[in-house]
């Protein structure tokens, strides 16, 4: 393992330089014909070291198709070594003072600041998304890692009243051993966003990406390798497809699973986690109702409902805007305005920064997209704009964002689609609406548009949603607590609740003697 120690930033600097030597660069061609060049890691990083499996599986970019890397599949042999070397791990650095903890964190996120052009040029690769947006999401990374150090020392017990003679108290403590799922579509982000509340409670964990977008956790793991500011197995990066998953799930040595992803992976998930009485931390899907009153200016509503689709994403993120009510009185003119918007975005190579819209992050992703449209249009849905392949790019999983009037009780209305696609439905009657907004299994996000307060309070008071925005859809802050209600999950994210998810409560009750 390659140990490197400094005391100036200088030294810090040139430490992330010379993880260059250590990583493959490999020549990657861009959709518009640009020459880039991306590190590539593909071997697994368990306890502390980087190892090859004899299972391999091909990631692939989704904008041009051109295989990326035969990346190592962990076998339940992986999942073991590195279960064993996190728990091994966390003994020894649950006894680091958390003020040292913290230093060691942020660090990390020095660390991703440093390398944050190389890894965005890798998650374009690898994911699809537009490099606007990406390079704003190592930034994100780098500042969850930064406000979970900033919170740590509130991972503190309380006192109990008791009778005299007695005294009671409460302390945390860490589980152990983390397991944590991560999904495709913040690749990067979401590693720091497991990593940072697990190890800084005390916990080893091992981290699961998606099969589909494994490089940039992989090139995070060359980071913590060569920044040697963890014990050896505390962080473990595991690629593999669901079967890896499970076995990490399953592994007796896992105490808590933290997951991203479908409701349907939650539940399987769940039912795994129950061999060991695992707790469970999930966040799942969406299907988010965007209500919209008359008394709203049709522009900015209109605006606020194209940049809530998260369209820089290809709509692939569990809080993007999927289903529109809109109020009759102005049902026309912002539905138009929001065509007007749409049919004016650029579909293209994610890689330049003037494309509104890449590619869906694979071609199965892509056929589920497709599929519940064209099931929509037969089921006599009223295609607006978009529902299909874009004419240019030709390659790549390409696909126009997507507006639809289908009927209530559709597939499309209510489940969830995880691309470009916008549901649309009008309204007069606001018990009606709620019903309808209420009516599906999810309750993650949903956003309110209006200028009048009475009315904002009593529609947030109504609505099934763990996470509600009014006058805006998609900002996240940092400490404020997300998550959603129905099968949008468990739990919450992005906030101390998150971190304190990562210990376990124990009460110490002493009898004083004389």
């Amino acid at each position: 393992m390659l140990r490197l120690e400094f005391e100036t930033p200088e030294q810090f600097y040139i430490a992330v330089q010379s993880l260059h030597d250590v990583v493959e660069y490999r020549q990657f061609e861009t959709l518009s014909g640009r020459e880039i060049r991306l590190p590539i890691e593909s071997r697994l990083y368990v306890d502390g070291a980087f190892e090859v499996s004899s299972e391999t599986f091909e990631t692939y970019s989704p904008s041009t198709g051109a295989k990326l890397a035969d990346v190592s599949a962990a076998a339940d042999s992986h999942v073991d070594a590195a279960v064993k070397g996190a728990k091994r791990a966390s003994e020894e650095w649950r006894e680091i003072s958390i003020w040292d903890r913290r230093e060691r964190v942020e660090l990390v996120a020095n660390s991703l600041e440093q390398s944050a052009e190389e890894l965005t040029r890798l998650e374009v690769a690898d994911n699809g998304s537009c490099i606007s947006k990406l390079a704003d999401d190592i930034q994100k990374a780098s500042k969850s890692l930064r406000y979970f150090a900033g919170i740590a020392p509130e991972l503190k017990g309380e006192t109990i009243p008791t009778e005299p003679g007695t005294v009671d108290f409460t302390k945390r403590e860490p589980y152990g051993v983390v397991g944590a799922i991560i999904p495709f579509n913040h690749p990067a982000a979401f590693v720091a966003r497991k990593l940072g509340p697990a190890v800084l409670a005390g916990n080893g964990i091992v981290i699961k990406p998606s099969e589909y977008t494994p490089l940039s956790a992989l090139y995070i793991a060359h980071l913590l390798d060569g920044l040697d500011v963890f014990p050896d197995g505390l962080v473990n990066i595991l690629p593999g497809g669901p079967e890896t998953g499970e076995a990490v799930v399953t592994h007796p040595g896992v105490k808590m699973v933290s997951l991203v992803g479908s409701p349907h992976t939650g539940k399987a998930v769940m039912r795994n986690a129950a061999q060991n009485l695992s707790n469970l931390l999930l966040e799942l899907g969406g299907k988010n109702p965007v209500v919209v009153f008359p008394d709203t200016d049709a522009e900015t509503a209109a605006e606020g409902i194209v940049d809530g689709m998260n369209l820089q994403w290809q709509g692939q993120s569990c809080g993007s805007a999927s289903r529109l009510f809109l109020h009759s009185d102005i049902y026309e003119s912002v539905l138009d305005e929001v065509v007007t918007r749409l049919e004016s975005l650029t579909i293209g190579d994610p890689f330049e920064y003037e494309t509104d819209i890449g590619a869906v992050v694979s071609g199965r992703q892509l056929e589920k997209v497709t599929s519940y449209v064209n099931d929509a249009v037969d089921r006599d849905a009223r295609l607006l704009t978009g529902g299909a392949k874009p004419e240019f790019p030709q390659s790549g999983n390409f696909f126009q964002p997507t507006v639809l009037e289908p009927p209530l009780g559709s597939s499309i209305a209510t489940e969830e689609t995880f691309g470009p696609v916008l549901s649309v439905f009008s309204w007069e009657d606001w018990e009606t609406m709620l019903h309808n907004a209420n009516d599906v299994d999810y309750g993650l996000t949903a956003s309110v548009w209006t200028s009048d307060l009475d009315k904002a309070h009593r529609t947030v008071d109504r609505l099934e949603a763990g996470y509600i925005w009014v006058n805006n859809h998609s900002t996240h802050y940092l400490g404020a607590p997300f998550g959603g209600f129905g099968e949008s999950g468990l739990g919450k994210t992005e906030c101390l609740e998150e971190l304190l998810e990562h210990t376990r409560l124990k009460n110490v009750n002493i009898t004083l003697q004389g």
